[in-house]
């Protein structure tokens, strides 16, 4: 499997997802700098966590207006399969290709911790491996994973399953609408997550629990 993680200045999530990707596919990721105008050829590109630009002007907002993101876009309205965690789906959403907007956490904090993660949709290239309604553990980091969107667009996520992750047992930990953790385009081709799941899938990390969602990528 042939994949690319994008690299922007403040990322500090791109070596965890380098090591996920090549620990569990076997296939090392090219990581691509924000300034490429032109993508490997890949089957799927990752946007991972951090704090791109700063977090300036609004979480994900620069980055989204970076060269590298022009063939994202292009790309991903062609099929191509793209996932973004934490920053990167701050950036995705910023950039159009997911909707809605996250903003900062309803207690105004950062929040670090473990949360409790069920599987909505695992119909999914990044879930197929796991039983729907499933839940596992994943921890997050952030202080603008408030995901928010109108009610005519909630309606339709919840409609259409394209929910894919959300916090369980009352584990969410930012005030998230209807507890949403992560959601996809209409394609399927596009996922956006708030937890990281690149950080636990093996022993070291205390916990296993998302390892399956890695496997998967083979598998799709």
């Amino acid at each position: 499997m042939k994949s690319a993680v994008l690299l922007f200045p403040g990322i500090n999530r791109d070596s965890d997802m380098v090591m996920a990707l090549e620990k569990t596919t076997g296939f090392k990721p090219h990581v691509v700098w924000h300034t490429d105008t032109t993508l490997p050829d890949v089957d799927l590109v990752v946007v991972p966590g951090g704090f791109s630009y700063g977090d300036y002007l609004r979480c994900g907002a620069i980055a989204a207006r970076s060269p590298i993101m022009t063939d994202v876009k292009a790309k991903a309205l062609k099929g191509l399969k793209v996932l973004a965690v934490c920053n990167g789906f701050q950036i995705v959403a910023e950039a159009g290709l997911l909707p809605g907007a996250l903003l900062r956490n309803a207690q105004l904090k950062f929040v670090c911790k473990e949360v409790r993660l069920r599987i909505e949709n695992n119909e999914t290239y990044f879930t197929r491996t796991m039983p729907k309604n499933s839940v596992v553990s994943c921890p997050v980091a952030h202080g603008e994973g408030n995901y928010i969107a109108d009610a005519e667009t909630v309606k339709r996520l919840e409609g259409e399953g394209r929910v894919v992750f959300r916090y369980a047992e009352g584990t969410n930990p930012n005030g998230s609408t209807n507890d949403i953790a992560g959601i996809c385009n209409e394609a399927g081709n596009v996922i956006g997550m708030m937890p990281h799941p690149e950080n636990m899938i093996e022993k070291l990390h205390g916990k296993q629990d998302c390892l399956p969602l890695f496997e998967g990528l083979l598998a799709a």
